[in-house]
């Protein structure tokens, strides 16, 4: 797609993905200067005239320096919009603070709903993510949000590296068994739940298996992988009732704190998770860790609202 009026912009240190996308799209990536001064302030600029143009950002954020990832991401959209850019979209697959989208306790912020005020008082025109932990967080948003799927790139996953066959797709908890429902239908697959009751926020107390996993490959589904001390349960308690082995397959990967040890010292075969992350040497430390590549969806949304085509079947999804 070469096109002159499309510019491509990313943080220097987020280039894997990027570059994909920029191959994919046939365009150069967009010459930005970044850095930081010594009081840790950012210093952004764009090095080549936006005027008029549609510009792309790709922030991909992830569990290391959150809130700088953020601010990096507001000070290059509102350096577009002062450079009188046509239209700022930001591509963020991994949507910040998106846990945090309801009130649910007194006195408590709503994070998600002041990251839709910030990227829109920024200059953001539209936003593209994808998986977001809650669909309702699109209603935060007075301009339009496009949310992706990850499911159809998991589905051909299962469908090429497992014996599908004998395989079950089990939601760890009751929130993602809409998910797993979903995924187990495209597949033509049974599905089981874990029923968990917690005790306070990443901490969980007593799980309990709803379903028959005795013989099969368990395929534990879920949006996010933080810590990993779910999945790990989760997966003792499939092999405890008789799974032949477990996998575990999430859209972020955050894995924050102690995940990486988790996982290592775990009964999971494997933790597969898409790019939306970036993983630095996490992939090295974690033989168990595995990634399904995104950038093509991402490069094919950006691609069809440039052109003005329809992004939904990017969203094939019975959510």
């Amino acid at each position: 797609m070469a096109n002159n009026s499309i510019k491509l912009i990313a943080p220097d240190c987020q280039l894997n993905i990027v570059k994909s996308i920029a191959e994919r799209l046939s365009i150069p990536i967009t010459e930005c200067v970044l850095v930081r001064d010594p009081n840790k302030e950012i210093n952004f600029s764009i090095s080549e005239t936006v005027r008029d143009q549609d510009v792309y950002i790709v922030s991909q954020i992830g569990s290391n320096e959150v809130n700088d990832r953020v601010f990096e991401l507001l000070i290059m959209i509102n350096a577009a919009k002062t450079a009188s850019a046509r239209k700022i979209t930001a591509v963020i697959p991994n949507f910040p603070y998106a846990r945090q989208d309801k009130k649910d306790k007194a006195r408590a912020p709503i994070t998600a709903k002041l990251m839709a005020d910030m990227l829109t008082t920024a200059g953001c025109d539209h936003i593209v993510t994808m998986d977001l932990h809650a669909a309702q967080i699109q209603g935060f948003f007075d301009v339009p949000l496009d949310n992706l799927y990850a499911e159809p790139s998991m589905v051909r996953y299962i469908q090429d590296h497992t014996d599908c066959e004998n395989c079950i797709i089990v939601s760890p908890d009751a929130g993602g068994a809409k998910r797993a429902a979903s995924l187990a239908e495209d597949l033509n697959l049974t599905f089981a739940l874990i029923h968990k009751e917690r005790v306070k926020a990443n901490e969980v107390s007593r799980m309990v298996l709803v379903g028959d996993v005795r013989g099969k490959t368990c395929i534990i589904v879920d949006d996010m992988a933080d810590t990993c001390g779910t999945l790990v349960k989760a997966s003792n308690i499939l092999l405890d009732n008789g799974a032949k082995k477990v996998v575990a397959i999430v859209t972020h990967g955050i894995l924050s704190g102690n995940a990486i040890k988790n996982i290592n010292g775990s009964r999971l075969d494997k933790v597969v998770c898409t790019n939306t992350v970036q993983f630095g040497n996490k992939l090295k430390l974690c033989p168990k860790l595995e990634i399904i590549d995104i950038s093509g969806v991402l490069a094919e949304s950006i691609r069809r609202l440039h052109n003005g085509e329809s992004v939904s079947y990017l969203f094939r999804s019975h959510h």
